[in-house]
Order: C-alpha cells, then structure tokens, then sequence
C-alpha cells in the first residue's frame, strides 16, 4: 500500500469512526465561546445600557447592593461586565442553601434581578469539558479527541498535496459529492492554525489532569487567624477598607473579579489583568486580610514559571477571551468551521457510497450506510453523547440546597 493510500485510511478512520461524538464536543465548546451572550438573551435582567455605565464597575456600590439584598446567606464573589450592555455577577448562596446569582447594575449598584446557578454558559461549558460527568472523569475522556485531532491535523497534509494553494479554491458546484469534498478542504486548509491549537491545549488539559497542573498563585491562610463571619453584612462592612488597600498596594490591577471571604480563606481577593498577556485574572491577584484589610500578598503575572505561564494561557488560548469580542467571535466562527469539517467528512462517505451503489436518493442511503460503516464504535460515541444528556438533572440539582 503506498504511502499516500495509508494516510488517508489514517485520515478517514480518525475522523469518521467517532465522528458523531467529535461533533458534540466541537459545536457545544464553539457555542461555549458565546455562552455568556446566550444568557444575556435568556435573561433579561442581565442586560444594561451600554450608556449608563463608566470606565469600571463602582464595586462599593455593588457590595452595598448586595449586601443589604434580602434571602442572602453568603457572597461567594463578584465577576466584572462580560461587555458594556452587561450587568455584574454576584455569585450568592441563599438561606435556602440555594447558589444562584444577582444581577446588578455597575453603576448604580441597583440589583436588576436573580438568576439560578445553571444557565446556559454552565450547560454549554460542562457538556463541552466533561460530559457533565465527574470531573476526573470526563475531562480525560473528552481531551483524547485532541490527540485524534493532532493525528487527522498530521494525515491530512499528508493526503491533500499542495494543500497550500487550496487556500482561494472555492467549492465547485458539480455536484453534491464533489462540493461537499471541496468545503471539506477548504475549511481545513483555513482551519490548519486553529485544529492545531486546539489540539495542543486539549493535550494540555489531559496532561493537567493526570496531576501535571501547575500551581496557582495563592496565599496559605493561617489556622490560627481570627475566623471572619462570611455573612453577608459582615463582608460588606469590611470590604471598603480591603478595596482601598488592594488599590494602594497594586495601583495597576484592572480589577476583574472579587473572591470573598469563607470558612476556609478568610480574605478577599482581588483578580484582575495587568502587562502580563495570555494569563487568567487569578495570576494577577491582591489578598487581603478581611479582618483588618491588611495586604497578605499581591501576585504579579509576569512573576509565573514556565510551567504557571502555560497553565494560565491554556484557557484564554483555547476559548479566544484575551481579546475581547475580536478574538470571541473569530474563535466562534473556527469553531463553526472545525464542527463542520466532522460534519463534512461524514456527508463525503455518505455520499459517496451512495453514489457507488447508484441510488437514487444517495444522501439518505449514505448516512444509513455510514452509520452501520462506524461499527462498533458508533455506540461508544453515541452513549458519550447519551451521557451529557442524561447527566443533566444532576448538573440541574447541583447546588440546589
């Protein structure tokens, strides 16, 4: 068998035999990408006027708001705008036992409404990372299509010869075989930088789980540290005087996001973005003693290892958040491509054997064919599937109190 003929067996069995479950995973972490918009539609209390708002959120406001707002046991955190017609998260757990968010407006500090603990970013970004399985569990099993996806990324150059002048070659309009065929290579020549990069960070993740992850920047809080009621009036009583220290300490920090104090970490933690690029708001961090205020540390991401630095790069590399909607977009529509690559390549098999056998209705044939063609490996990829599905009452009755 020649050397061409191989790779392209290569090619079609990585692609095809579970090509079923390899969609799921890419369109769920392409809407992923948009998953905080989708709750802005759901939501309505989510939604601002890009015109009401400032330069930044008036945290002081926001902690009062929330603070003062009734049924709340305990705030677990504050999350900046996603964009400008957005209102803050504040993450809460209510009297219930219930964990949910509030809704509140940057500026002024008005609570707009409440929304439960799962929302459509929270479906989507589970399903897409580990099936709504245990964690441990599920994210190894999903991060093993990135090893499939480096192996059809490496085949493919190998089949499409000169693969780099198929970048302007529009499908043509033969037929359905031939144009099907045609987007198949174009979206894949086009697709060859983001294939690659999402493979690489999918690897990462799967390293990351087996116990390679990195340490993330954190202060160890003393046993013997006086205890900070996490009660809701409690933190916010305290909170202006951890703001004005954080500020003090770290002039530069673009404050993104506000851990509160628990049981377990009596301090606030201010997260945020500062010169270092490609990292997550926790590299860029002030700890506070919620008790006094006092600074505890502040963490600089231009401080990381390699190895942090890789770590703290994977999610903004992998989701396309470091730039805002420019990059947000860009990866929703790669994404879009990548789903229909899986796609594609089933409706070429179908296709095709549905031409070979000289039916008159070759697409319907071919995907009946196709799906017997999958073998045993058919069931695997659609109990995977089955399985986000059926897991989600639990994702549902998480945190429910």
């Amino acid at each position: 068998m020649k050397a061409s003929r191989l790779w392209w067996h290569v090619h079609h069995w990585v692609g095809f035999k579970l090509a079923l479950f390899m969609s799921f995973v890419f369109l769920t972490g392409t809407l992923a990408v948009l998953s905080n918009e989708i709750d802005w539609l759901l939501q309505p209390s989510l939604r601002v006027s890009p015109s009401s708002v400032g330069a930044e959120p008036d945290w002081e406001k926001i902690v009062a708001s929330a603070t003062a707002y009734p049924g709340i046991r305990q705030i677990q955190g504050i999350d900046e705008p996603t964009a400008g017609a957005f209102a803050v998260k504040v993450s809460v757990i209510r009297d219930d036992g219930r964990y949910g968010f509030l809704h509140v407006h940057p500026a002024t500090g008005a609570v707009q409404g409440e929304a439960p603990w799962v929302g459509a970013q929270r479906v989507l970004r589970n399903m897409h990372r580990h099936l709504n399985l245990p964690v441990w569990i599920g994210v190894p099993i999903v991060c093993t299509l990135a090893f499939l996806m480096l192996v059809s990324l490496v085949s493919s150059l190998m089949v499409y010869k000169k693969w780099w002048r198929g970048f302007l070659k529009l499908p043509r309009r033969r037929d359905a075989r031939t144009w099907w065929g045609d987007f198949h290579r174009l979206a894949g020549v086009w697709s060859l930088w983001f294939v690659a990069l999402i493979a690489l960070t999918g690897i990462w993740y799967f390293v990351e789980q087996l116990g390679a992850d990195a340490p993330v920047p954190r202060v160890a809080i003393s046993k013997e540290a006086p205890p900070v009621a996490p009660g809701p009036i409690e933190a916010g009583r305290r909170f202006a005087a951890s703001l004005r220290a954080a500020r003090a300490v770290d002039p530069q920090l673009d404050i993104q996001s506000i851990r509160f104090p628990s049981p377990k970490s009596p301090a606030f933690v201010f997260e945020g973005a500062k010169t270092a690029i490609l990292v997550r708001p926790r590299a860029n961090a002030v700890w506070t003693d919620a008790a006094s205020g006092r600074v505890l540390a502040a963490f600089d991401g231009t401080d990381l290892d390699i190895h942090q630095r890789i770590s703290e790069m994977a999610d903004p590399l992998h989701f396309g958040t470091f730039g805002g909607y420019w990059t947000k977009v860009l990866w929703f529509l790669f994404g879009g491509l990548l789903t229909g690559l899986s796609v594609s390549g089933v409706a070429i098999y179908a296709l095709r054997i549905g031409r070979e056998l000289k039916q008159a209705t070759p697409l319907g044939l071919g995907i009946r064919r196709a799906w017997h063609g999958m073998a045993r490996w058919r069931w695997l990829a659609l109990a995977l599937v089955l399985t986000a599905f059926l897991m989600l009452p639990t994702l549902l009755a998480e945190r429910a109190g």
